[in-house]
């Protein structure tokens, strides 16, 4: 311990250094990752602390979205992928049920706003928005008031890309995320949009209009905190589209090369040697069916192109299940081909899209599909024969989807009623779990069991057979054959 009024002993330099290296080793002496070698540095070179918006920024969001959409535009697997997901997603469109206790009120309504979905093709926007998430990273539809509407609800929305939101100068404050303005609390308040699109080809100082958030749809994937604007979903599969047409393409040359008849010319002589001399590098044009000679001293070797075969199949597959898994896609579903699997295999990972699709369409209910339909009401209820209804008032509803078939019926069928005689399901729940109205569908039994009668037939007996189970690996063998 030094004395009172004495500076303590500096350290020489190197025992400086190595306390300061111990230290630093000390603090990432848990974490592998921490650690920066010359093995790893390059990898993690670009690492950064920016902010999701930061990291996000409009030249970086632009760039991602132009090559997301050549990826769509030129990529059959991309293309697939983006429709499928599109359609397993929204489907043929949800469907509203009213829940309230006025059941004439309720189909009323049920009907009035399918009409007006079809009208305004409001389903197949659903399905443009679902695209636009994945190749664009977000979605964007103005409430609008449409009168060349065929229907007597002039609400309507109207789709815009993501470059149509940006801010109006090139120095926005802090609350504008390209042309999203911010309220003290992080929400959106008003959108600013151009009136045409920046890559139309007009030219000139671009127009903006002012959107308020209450009518604007913003759908995206808010993958961390404070992020305002969405990237493209396929943004880490970009450069494996890549290398997989690349592959493609090297082996299409590969085998047109093997097709075609390439040789060259050699001599094992040296070159002040006996042979004559020919042509470096020139081209011998060679006749069908007809036998050649060489000059003395030369022979002929044909180019032999390597076809890769027995690789060209397993990459593909490896590299299409990495590309659809940022999408939680299995691979039979992204490739469209289920040959290698069974029905198990195929059971474990359609359990993990469905999930995934079902929390999406959560997602899609609260933050497009109630929203929509509250302007919808409130609309629909100043019509002339609209019933009276409160339209501050949403009245109780529930969306129904398309129904995901079931890979083995039977067994669906048997466990369905088992839920419905234990009193652990109701017949809503199962007919929504199949994307149909229960009320609709006893309607029409109804009707037909009343027609049957009247034509003197007897309803068949639907109640299906009790499933046997099979012995423990019976029914796996059975699976795969």
């Amino acid at each position: 311990m030094a004395k009172r009024g004495r500076k303590p002993k500096a350290l020489p330099v190197v025992e400086r250094k190595a306390f300061v290296i111990q230290r630093a080793r000390a603090i990432n002496a848990g974490y592998d990752a921490a650690q920066t070698t010359n093995h790893n540095k390059k990898h993690w070179e670009r690492a950064s602390a920016l902010s999701a918006d930061g990291e996000a920024d409009a030249a970086t969001r632009k760039e991602l979205r132009n090559r997301a959409r050549e990826e769509v535009r030129n990529n059959s697997y991309a293309r697939g992928i983006v429709l499928t997901l599109a359609n397993d997603i929204v489907g043929t469109g949800p469907r509203l049920q009213m829940l309230s206790d006025d059941t004439e009120l309720n189909s009323g309504i049920e009907a009035a706003f399918y009409q007006w979905c079809r009208d305004t093709s409001f389903f197949e926007k659903l399905r443009t928005m679902r695209m636009a998430r994945v190749q664009d990273g977000e979605a964007f539809g103005m409430l609008v008031s449409n009168p060349n509407s065929p229907n007597a609800v002039k609400l309507d929305i109207q789709l815009i890309e993501a470059e149509q939101v940006a801010s109006e100068t090139a120095k926005p404050p802090t609350n504008d995320v390209d042309g999203v303005l911010l309220d003290a609390f992080g929400n959106p308040t008003q959108y600013s949009v151009t009136k045409n699109h920046p890559g139309d080809g007009t030219g000139g100082k671009a127009a903006y209009m002012k959107v308020p958030a209450s009518g604007m749809i913003h759908s995206y994937r808010v993958d961390r905190p404070g992020q305002h604007r969405g990237i493209p979903e396929i943004t880490p599969a970009l450069g494996l589209f890549a290398q997989l047409r690349r592959f493609t393409m090297a082996v299409l040359t590969a085998a047109e090369t093997a097709a075609d008849f390439a040789a060259v010319l050699y001599t094992r002589n040296p070159a002040d040697g006996a042979a004559p001399n020919d042509d470096p590098f020139g081209s011998i044009e060679l006749d069908r069916n007809m036998m050649m000679s060489l000059p003395d001293g030369w022979e002929m070797s044909q180019f032999k192109a390597e076809q890769p075969q027995t690789t060209y199949a397993d990459f593909k597959r490896e590299i299409l299940n990495e590309i659809a898994r940022c999408l939680n896609m299995p691979y039979n579903v992204a490739a469209c081909n289920s040959s290698g699997y069974n029905y198990s295999s195929a059971t474990m990972d359609h359990e993990i899209y469905q999930k995934s699709i079902r929390v999406e369409q959560t997602t899609d209910e609260y933050k497009i599909l109630d929203r929509v339909f509250s302007m919808w009401l409130a609309e629909y209820a100043l019509l002339p024969d609209a019933p009276a209804i409160d339209a501050m008032i949403i009245p109780p509803h529930k969306w129904y989807w398309d129904g995901v078939r079931k890979l083995d019926p039977i067994k669906a069928a048997t466990a369905q009623q088992m839920r419905l005689a234990n009193n652990t399901s109701t017949f809503a729940d199962e007919c929504a779990a199949d994307g149909k109205d229960w009320e609709e569908v006893f309607a029409q039994r109804a009707r037909e069991n009343e027609r049957m009668k009247e034509l003197g037939l007897t309803a068949p007996d639907i109640t299906p057979e009790p499933v046997n189970e099979a012995p423990a690996g019976q029914e796996e063998n059975a699976n795969e054959e």
